[in-house]
């Protein structure tokens, strides 16, 4: 299910894989700074 996130507005929790090959999960951050880049699937139109 696709949730809008507004500008402000704290990211509600998640998991995701990381460029390590591991596992990110948000709450891990709290406290410092994080930028997430979110693109279309590899060769996609989007």
């Amino acid at each position: 299910m696709a949730r809008e996130i507004k500008e402000e507005q704290r990211a509600p929790a998640f998991r995701a894989a990381s460029t390590s090959g591991g596992e990110l999960a948000l709450e891990e951050l709290r406290g410092r700074w994080a930028v997430l880049y979110f693109y279309p699937k590899d060769n996609t139109s989007g």
